[in-house]
């Protein structure tokens, strides 16, 4: 074909790719471990906040992984040879559920660094969610005890169906436990991840009795305000803790409890308006000298993961563009295999 085109793929065209969990954890990590050696690019993330009434926010994700970050070793998309740099939109509009929409709806823009030349324009709505439950099932890999047996999971948005999916699958759980705001929602929840998981699963009316005891606690709430639902009494020895709803859902003094904290980029941790522990930052709870790595250290071998089994592990991711970056690669290539999607003339 003559000129410039773009493939566009929709959120049918990616469903029907087939990408498999196993491929999504491993894009992620690998952008994990590349970001741990120095091989990608993250820009702070950026958030454009209408005049709406509080009804959400936009987040702005930029990044770039070189060409030797990319999954397996595989060569460059549309010959690109030095990698592939991406810009993300994701809507954050809580509410959107009672118009049966997600409360995250993406965009993803892939591109030739070499040219500038646009690969690809994707939705992203799936991306955002099962990169982020990857990102928790990559963290729970190296920081959570291996004979982890109950989940506890406080939220029921789009990101959590991935956060319990993939540590199911990572661990050998005796029982998950589901809780989320709206008795509906929580309900609807359970039943979707019976259908899919090997635990058995647990829906309770608090927070208090979704993390009680247990060994992996994922805090994915939805607050439009700060509320202290995941209680630090609750953490027990050895358990593996992630905390990251936009708004801070925790109480001040869960680090003090904390053997090691770990966040997935410690300048993305400083930076914006939003995050779990947005107070712990601001009031020097959280430190570059209480900071004990970032994940891509600990993936790539240059710090320690856990190490005893007594250890209380905290990981705060907030999303890297990378992440998204990976994904929306792995889903590009299978894309160009099958020839998916539509192309677009861009000049």
């Amino acid at each position: 074909m003559e000129g410039l085109w773009i493939r566009f793929l929709s959120g049918p065209d990616i469903d029907s790719l087939g990408l498999t969990n196993a491929e999504i954890v491993d894009a992620v990590e690998g952008a994990v471990r590349a970001h741990g050696e120095g091989r990608t690019v993250v820009e702070p993330r950026v958030h454009l906040v209408p005049d709406n009434d509080g009804a959400g926010h936009f987040n702005v994700l930029r990044g770039h992984l070189s060409a030797d970050a990319s999954p397996a070793g595989a060569s460059p998309v549309g010959g690109a040879r030095g990698g592939v740099s991406g810009v993300k939109v994701v809507g954050d509009f809580v509410a959107n559920y009672a118009a049966g929409l997600p409360s995250e709806l993406g965009l993803l823009t892939l591109y030739d660094p070499a040219t500038g030349i646009p690969l690809t324009i994707m939705d992203a709505t799936l991306i955002t969610a099962c990169r982020t439950g990857a990102m928790t099932a990559v963290g729970a890999r190296y920081l959570a005890r291996p004979d982890s047996r109950v989940l506890g999971h406080l939220g029921a948005r789009g990101t959590a169906f991935w956060n319990v999916v993939l540590l199911d699958e990572l661990f050998d759980l005796d029982e998950i436990r589901v809780t989320s705001r709206r008795p509906e929602s929580r309900e609807a929840f359970a039943r979707q991840l019976s259908a899919v998981t090997r635990a058995r699963v647990r829906v309770t009316a608090t927070a208090g009795e979704v993390f009680d005891g247990a060994d992996i606690l994922v805090e994915a709430s939805r607050l439009t305000e700060p509320e202290p639902l995941l209680r630090t009494a609750a953490v027990k020895p050895g358990a593996f803790v992630v905390p990251y709803g936009t708004v801070s859902a925790v109480e001040l003094d869960l680090l003090d409890v904390m053997d090691k904290v770990v966040v997935d980029d410690w300048r993305e941790a400083q930076s914006g308006r939003f995050g779990a522990l947005r107070r712990h930052v601001d009031t020097g709870r959280l430190s570059a000298a209480s900071l004990h790595a970032e994940l891509g250290q600990i993936v790539a071998g240059r710090r320690p993961g856990r190490e005893r089994d007594d250890e209380r592990i905290l990981l705060w991711h907030r999303g890297l563009a990378i992440l998204d970056i990976a994904v929306g690669l792995a889903i590009l290539r299978r894309a160009e295999k099958q020839d998916a999607g539509t192309m677009l003339r861009y000049r």
